[in-house]
Protein backbone atom coordinates (compact mmCIF):
# COMPACT_ATOMS: atom_id res chain seq x y z
CA UNK A 1 0.00 0.00 0.00
CA UNK A 2 1.55 3.24 -0.97
CA UNK A 3 0.66 6.13 1.67
CA UNK A 4 0.44 9.77 0.19
CA UNK A 5 -0.57 13.31 2.13
CA UNK A 6 -2.67 15.08 0.22
CA UNK A 7 -4.53 18.80 1.07
CA UNK A 8 -7.37 18.03 -1.49
CA UNK A 9 -11.06 17.43 -0.25
CA UNK A 10 -14.66 18.39 -1.73
CA UNK A 11 -15.48 21.17 -0.26
CA UNK A 12 -12.12 22.68 -1.38
CA UNK A 13 -12.64 21.36 -5.37
CA UNK A 14 -16.62 23.07 -4.91
CA UNK A 15 -15.05 26.25 -3.53
CA UNK A 16 -12.72 26.27 -6.48
CA UNK A 17 -15.39 26.38 -9.05
CA UNK A 18 -17.60 28.39 -7.54
CA UNK A 19 -14.50 30.83 -6.93
CA UNK A 20 -14.30 30.80 -11.04
CA UNK A 21 -18.02 31.05 -11.55
CA UNK A 22 -17.57 34.62 -9.05
CA UNK A 23 -14.65 36.38 -10.69
CA UNK A 24 -16.15 35.69 -13.74
CA UNK A 25 -19.55 37.51 -12.29
CA UNK A 26 -17.62 39.75 -10.76
CA UNK A 27 -15.52 40.86 -13.85
CA UNK A 28 -19.07 41.62 -15.21
CA UNK A 29 -20.76 43.37 -12.79
CA UNK A 30 -19.58 46.94 -13.71
CA UNK A 31 -22.44 46.41 -16.98
CA UNK A 32 -25.17 46.63 -14.69
CA UNK A 33 -23.83 47.77 -11.14
CA UNK A 34 -23.97 51.72 -9.79
CA UNK A 35 -20.92 53.37 -9.01
CA UNK A 36 -21.32 53.30 -5.81
CA UNK A 37 -21.61 49.47 -5.27
CA UNK A 38 -18.69 49.61 -7.64
CA UNK A 39 -16.64 51.50 -5.12
CA UNK A 40 -17.46 49.78 -2.23
CA UNK A 41 -16.21 46.87 -3.57
CA UNK A 42 -13.01 48.73 -4.38
CA UNK A 43 -12.99 48.84 -0.82
CA UNK A 44 -13.70 45.60 0.35
CA UNK A 45 -11.62 43.61 -2.07
CA UNK A 46 -8.23 46.54 -1.29
CA UNK A 47 -8.87 45.90 2.45
CA UNK A 48 -9.43 41.85 1.65
CA UNK A 49 -6.22 42.25 0.24
CA UNK A 50 -4.71 43.73 2.92
CA UNK A 51 -6.23 41.59 5.60
CA UNK A 52 -5.16 38.38 4.02
CA UNK A 53 -1.17 39.59 3.61
CA UNK A 54 -1.53 40.30 7.25
CA UNK A 55 -2.96 37.25 7.95
CA UNK A 56 0.17 35.81 6.49
CA UNK A 57 2.11 37.44 8.40
CA UNK A 58 0.64 36.96 11.81
CA UNK A 59 -1.23 33.80 11.55
CA UNK A 60 0.63 31.98 9.41
CA UNK A 61 4.18 32.95 10.12
CA UNK A 62 4.00 34.08 13.83
CA UNK A 63 4.91 38.08 12.74
CA UNK A 64 2.58 40.67 14.79
CA UNK A 65 3.37 43.47 12.98
CA UNK A 66 2.05 46.77 13.50
CA UNK A 67 3.79 48.71 10.76
CA UNK A 68 2.16 47.50 8.39
CA UNK A 69 0.86 51.08 7.06
CA UNK A 70 4.87 51.99 6.23
CA UNK A 71 4.40 50.29 3.12
CA UNK A 72 0.77 51.09 2.13
CA UNK A 73 2.26 54.53 2.30
CA UNK A 74 5.37 54.10 0.71
CA UNK A 75 4.15 52.01 -1.96
CA UNK A 76 1.39 55.11 -2.17
CA UNK A 77 4.16 57.98 -2.69
CA UNK A 78 6.33 56.09 -4.86
CA UNK A 79 3.03 55.99 -6.88
CA UNK A 80 2.85 59.39 -6.91
CA UNK A 81 6.26 60.23 -7.59
CA UNK A 82 6.00 58.60 -10.56
CA UNK A 83 3.41 60.19 -12.27
CA UNK A 84 4.45 63.60 -10.96
CA UNK A 85 8.00 64.04 -11.08
CA UNK A 86 8.70 61.58 -14.02
CA UNK A 87 4.96 61.52 -16.27
CA UNK A 88 4.54 57.84 -15.89
CA UNK A 89 0.55 56.86 -16.31
CA UNK A 90 -0.95 56.22 -12.69
CA UNK A 91 -1.91 52.71 -13.56
CA UNK A 92 1.74 51.64 -15.62
CA UNK A 93 3.21 53.27 -11.82
CA UNK A 94 1.45 50.88 -9.52
CA UNK A 95 4.41 48.39 -9.98
CA UNK A 96 6.60 51.51 -8.45
CA UNK A 97 4.97 51.01 -5.27
CA UNK A 98 5.78 47.59 -4.94
CA UNK A 99 9.69 48.44 -6.04
CA UNK A 100 9.35 50.60 -3.13
CA UNK A 101 8.02 48.65 -0.34
CA UNK A 102 10.62 46.07 -0.94
CA UNK A 103 13.38 48.56 -0.74
CA UNK A 104 11.98 49.74 2.78
CA UNK A 105 10.89 45.86 3.85
CA UNK A 106 15.06 45.31 4.14
CA UNK A 107 15.97 47.33 6.09
CA UNK A 108 13.17 46.79 8.42
CA UNK A 109 13.34 43.11 8.64
CA UNK A 110 16.68 43.68 9.01
CA UNK A 111 16.01 45.61 11.72
CA UNK A 112 12.27 43.81 13.44
CA UNK A 113 13.79 40.37 12.80
CA UNK A 114 16.27 41.24 15.74
CA UNK A 115 13.42 41.79 17.94
CA UNK A 116 10.66 38.99 19.18
CA UNK A 117 6.81 39.29 20.55
CA UNK A 118 5.57 42.52 21.60
CA UNK A 119 9.24 44.58 20.92
CA UNK A 120 8.46 42.92 16.97
CA UNK A 121 5.21 44.48 16.75
CA UNK A 122 7.06 48.26 18.45
CA UNK A 123 9.40 47.63 16.40
CA UNK A 124 7.61 47.77 12.72
CA UNK A 125 5.26 50.66 14.36
CA UNK A 126 8.20 52.94 15.01
CA UNK A 127 10.08 52.52 11.74
CA UNK A 128 6.21 53.10 10.09
CA UNK A 129 6.30 56.10 12.04
CA UNK A 130 10.01 57.43 11.14
CA UNK A 131 9.19 56.78 7.25
CA UNK A 132 6.21 58.80 7.69
CA UNK A 133 8.05 62.02 9.15
CA UNK A 134 10.59 61.35 6.34
CA UNK A 135 7.98 61.26 3.77
CA UNK A 136 6.43 64.67 5.24
CA UNK A 137 9.38 66.19 4.27
CA UNK A 138 8.96 65.67 0.78
CA UNK A 139 8.09 69.03 -0.53
CA UNK A 140 8.34 67.88 -4.49
CA UNK A 141 4.78 65.84 -3.45
CA UNK A 142 3.51 68.61 -0.95
CA UNK A 143 5.19 67.72 2.31
CA UNK A 144 3.09 67.71 5.16
CA UNK A 145 -0.26 68.77 3.73
CA UNK A 146 0.16 66.49 0.64
CA UNK A 147 -0.42 66.77 -3.03
CA UNK A 148 -3.34 65.36 -5.71
CA UNK A 149 -2.41 64.03 -9.12
CA UNK A 150 -2.52 66.14 -11.95
CA UNK A 151 -5.72 66.50 -13.90
CA UNK A 152 -4.00 65.60 -17.12
CA UNK A 153 -2.52 62.25 -15.60
CA UNK A 154 -5.57 61.26 -14.08
CA UNK A 155 -8.24 62.35 -17.54
CA UNK A 156 -5.79 60.26 -19.73
CA UNK A 157 -5.30 57.06 -17.79
CA UNK A 158 -4.98 54.02 -19.53
CA UNK A 159 -7.76 51.75 -20.15
CA UNK A 160 -10.56 54.63 -19.02
CA UNK A 161 -11.39 55.51 -22.32
CA UNK A 162 -11.82 52.00 -23.76
CA UNK A 163 -13.65 51.28 -20.63
CA UNK A 164 -16.11 54.38 -21.66
CA UNK A 165 -17.13 53.39 -24.41
CA UNK A 166 -17.74 49.66 -23.47
CA UNK A 167 -19.86 50.89 -20.80
CA UNK A 168 -21.08 54.34 -22.18
CA UNK A 169 -20.15 56.17 -18.45
CA UNK A 170 -18.29 59.40 -17.86
CA UNK A 171 -14.77 59.43 -17.05
CA UNK A 172 -14.69 59.48 -13.36
CA UNK A 173 -17.28 56.29 -13.35
CA UNK A 174 -14.73 54.45 -15.75
CA UNK A 175 -11.94 54.97 -13.95
CA UNK A 176 -13.25 53.66 -10.59
CA UNK A 177 -14.35 50.65 -12.75
CA UNK A 178 -10.86 50.37 -13.62
CA UNK A 179 -9.19 50.35 -10.58
CA UNK A 180 -11.76 48.18 -8.76
CA UNK A 181 -11.17 45.87 -11.83
CA UNK A 182 -7.33 45.69 -10.88
CA UNK A 183 -8.53 45.47 -6.53
CA UNK A 184 -10.42 42.37 -8.27
CA UNK A 185 -7.31 40.85 -10.18
CA UNK A 186 -4.91 41.98 -7.05
CA UNK A 187 -7.73 39.98 -4.45
CA UNK A 188 -7.62 36.71 -6.54
CA UNK A 189 -3.46 36.74 -7.41
CA UNK A 190 -3.07 37.31 -3.47
CA UNK A 191 -5.53 35.01 -2.25
CA UNK A 192 -4.47 32.15 -4.80
CA UNK A 193 -0.63 32.69 -3.80
CA UNK A 194 -1.24 32.61 -0.13
CA UNK A 195 -3.07 28.99 -0.63
CA UNK A 196 -0.54 27.57 -3.08
CA UNK A 197 2.03 28.87 -0.77
CA UNK A 198 0.67 27.05 2.64
CA UNK A 199 -0.25 24.05 0.54
CA UNK A 200 3.75 24.05 -0.63
CA UNK A 201 6.91 22.79 1.51
CA UNK A 202 7.40 26.51 2.42
CA UNK A 203 4.06 26.17 3.77
CA UNK A 204 4.71 23.56 5.73
CA UNK A 205 8.04 25.19 7.33
CA UNK A 206 6.00 28.41 7.57
CA UNK A 207 4.24 26.75 10.21
CA UNK A 208 6.61 25.37 11.70
CA UNK A 209 8.86 28.12 12.63
CA UNK A 210 5.62 30.12 13.52
CA UNK A 211 4.54 26.80 16.41
CA UNK A 212 8.19 26.16 17.38
CA UNK A 213 11.10 27.95 15.54
CA UNK A 214 13.53 25.96 17.83
CA UNK A 215 11.86 22.61 16.69
CA UNK A 216 11.96 23.97 13.20
CA UNK A 217 15.51 24.70 13.01
CA UNK A 218 15.89 20.85 14.80
CA UNK A 219 14.60 19.41 11.43
CA UNK A 220 16.59 21.38 8.90
CA UNK A 221 14.23 23.89 8.34
CA UNK A 222 16.00 27.54 8.10
CA UNK A 223 14.15 29.50 9.74
CA UNK A 224 15.67 32.97 8.85
CA UNK A 225 15.24 32.59 5.11
CA UNK A 226 11.51 31.80 5.41
CA UNK A 227 10.53 34.62 7.53
CA UNK A 228 12.27 36.84 5.17
CA UNK A 229 10.95 35.45 2.20
CA UNK A 230 7.27 35.68 3.73
CA UNK A 231 7.94 39.35 4.61
CA UNK A 232 9.56 40.60 1.84
CA UNK A 233 6.66 39.25 -0.54
CA UNK A 234 4.04 40.69 2.39
CA UNK A 235 5.53 44.22 1.77
CA UNK A 236 5.65 44.21 -1.75
CA UNK A 237 1.50 43.42 -2.24
CA UNK A 238 0.95 45.80 0.54
CA UNK A 239 2.85 48.35 -1.55
CA UNK A 240 1.21 47.47 -4.73
CA UNK A 241 -2.32 47.52 -2.71
CA UNK A 242 -1.49 51.14 -1.41
CA UNK A 243 -0.40 52.01 -4.91
CA UNK A 244 -3.14 51.29 -6.69
CA UNK A 245 -5.91 52.49 -3.32
CA UNK A 246 -4.33 55.86 -3.78
CA UNK A 247 -4.72 55.67 -8.01
CA UNK A 248 -8.21 55.60 -7.05
CA UNK A 249 -8.09 58.58 -4.30
CA UNK A 250 -5.95 60.67 -6.45
CA UNK A 251 -5.09 62.57 -3.39
CA UNK A 252 -2.61 61.89 -0.62
CA UNK A 253 -0.94 63.33 2.16
CA UNK A 254 1.70 61.50 4.68
CA UNK A 255 -1.27 60.95 7.94
CA UNK A 256 -3.42 59.09 5.39
CA UNK A 257 -1.41 57.03 3.86
CA UNK A 258 0.49 56.17 7.26
CA UNK A 259 -2.56 56.20 9.12
CA UNK A 260 -2.26 53.18 11.48
CA UNK A 261 -6.32 52.94 12.01
CA UNK A 262 -6.86 53.25 8.16
CA UNK A 263 -4.09 50.34 7.26
CA UNK A 264 -3.45 48.40 10.28
CA UNK A 265 -5.93 48.80 13.61
CA UNK A 266 -8.85 48.04 10.92
CA UNK A 267 -6.90 45.36 9.06
CA UNK A 268 -6.02 43.43 12.37
CA UNK A 269 -9.88 43.67 12.90
CA UNK A 270 -10.96 42.38 10.19
CA UNK A 271 -8.64 39.28 10.94
CA UNK A 272 -9.15 38.91 14.16
CA UNK A 273 -13.33 38.93 14.14
CA UNK A 274 -13.29 36.32 11.01
CA UNK A 275 -10.47 34.44 12.32
CA UNK A 276 -6.61 34.65 12.27
CA UNK A 277 -4.63 31.72 10.63
CA UNK A 278 -7.48 30.79 8.03
CA UNK A 279 -8.04 32.28 4.52
CA UNK A 280 -11.71 32.25 4.92
CA UNK A 281 -11.57 34.46 8.06
CA UNK A 282 -10.18 37.89 6.60
CA UNK A 283 -12.97 36.87 4.06
CA UNK A 284 -15.98 36.38 6.14
CA UNK A 285 -14.15 39.99 8.40
CA UNK A 286 -14.24 42.01 5.68
CA UNK A 287 -17.66 41.95 4.73
CA UNK A 288 -18.35 42.24 8.58
CA UNK A 289 -16.82 44.91 8.51
CA UNK A 290 -17.63 46.22 5.81
CA UNK A 291 -21.48 46.14 7.03
CA UNK A 292 -20.41 47.85 10.38
CA UNK A 293 -19.30 50.76 8.42
CA UNK A 294 -21.77 51.02 6.68
CA UNK A 295 -24.23 51.23 9.59
CA UNK A 296 -22.14 52.97 11.99
CA UNK A 297 -19.84 55.44 10.43
CA UNK A 298 -22.42 58.13 11.31
CA UNK A 299 -22.12 57.62 14.18
CA UNK A 300 -18.89 59.00 15.16
CA UNK A 301 -16.89 57.62 18.18
CA UNK A 302 -19.68 55.52 18.84
CA UNK A 303 -18.54 53.32 15.74
CA UNK A 304 -14.91 52.90 16.71
CA UNK A 305 -16.38 52.04 20.11
CA UNK A 306 -18.70 49.45 18.64
CA UNK A 307 -15.98 47.74 16.55
CA UNK A 308 -13.79 47.70 19.88
CA UNK A 309 -16.40 46.34 21.88
CA UNK A 310 -17.17 43.72 19.24
CA UNK A 311 -13.45 43.05 19.31
CA UNK A 312 -13.38 41.69 22.53
CA UNK A 313 -16.34 39.43 22.48
CA UNK A 314 -15.16 37.78 19.65
CA UNK A 315 -11.68 37.48 21.39
CA UNK A 316 -13.60 36.00 24.26
CA UNK A 317 -15.99 33.77 23.23
CA UNK A 318 -14.79 32.44 20.19
CA UNK A 319 -11.02 32.88 19.99
CA UNK A 320 -10.50 31.57 16.77
CA UNK A 321 -12.85 34.15 14.85
CA UNK A 322 -16.29 33.57 13.33
CA UNK A 323 -15.05 31.64 10.98
CA UNK A 324 -13.57 29.21 13.61
CA UNK A 325 -16.73 28.88 14.94
CA UNK A 326 -18.07 27.86 11.73
CA UNK A 327 -15.74 25.15 10.89
CA UNK A 328 -15.67 24.02 14.62
CA UNK A 329 -18.99 22.92 14.30
CA UNK A 330 -19.11 22.09 10.61
CA UNK A 331 -16.36 20.52 9.79
CA UNK A 332 -16.44 23.44 6.72
CA UNK A 333 -12.91 24.27 5.12
CA UNK A 334 -13.40 26.08 1.67
CA UNK A 335 -9.23 26.19 1.41
CA UNK A 336 -8.14 23.39 3.32
CA UNK A 337 -4.28 23.26 3.73
CA UNK A 338 -4.20 20.60 6.04
CA UNK A 339 -2.62 17.51 4.70
CA UNK A 340 -4.23 14.05 5.25
CA UNK A 341 -2.91 10.81 4.78
CA UNK A 342 -4.64 8.34 2.25
CA UNK A 343 -3.75 4.83 1.29
CA UNK A 344 -3.79 3.35 -2.02
CA UNK A 345 -3.62 -0.07 -2.49
CA UNK A 346 -0.88 -1.60 -4.78
CA UNK A 347 -0.49 -5.02 -6.60
CA UNK A 348 -0.61 -7.56 -3.55
CA UNK A 349 -1.99 -5.54 -1.02
CA UNK A 350 -5.41 -4.10 0.30
CA UNK A 351 -7.63 -0.91 -0.66
CA UNK A 352 -6.43 1.27 2.75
Amino acid sequence: MTVTATTRTRAGTITGILALILIAGAMALPAVASRSLIQDLFFILTMLTLAQLWNLLAGYGGMVSVGQQAFVGIGAYAMFAGVILWGIDPVLAIPLGGIAALALAIPTAFFAFRLQGAYFAIGTWVIAEVTRLLIAQWKALGGGTGTSLPREATSDIIGVETIRTIFEVREAAARDILAYWLALALAVLTIAAIYTLLRSRLGLALAAVRDNIEAAKSVGVDARRVRWAVFLVAAVMTGLTGALIYVQTARISPDAAFSVTDWTAYVIFIVVIGGIGRIEGPILGVLVFWGLQTALADYGAWYLLTLGLIAIAVMLFAPRGLWGLISDRTGLQLFPVQRRLTGTATKGGMHD
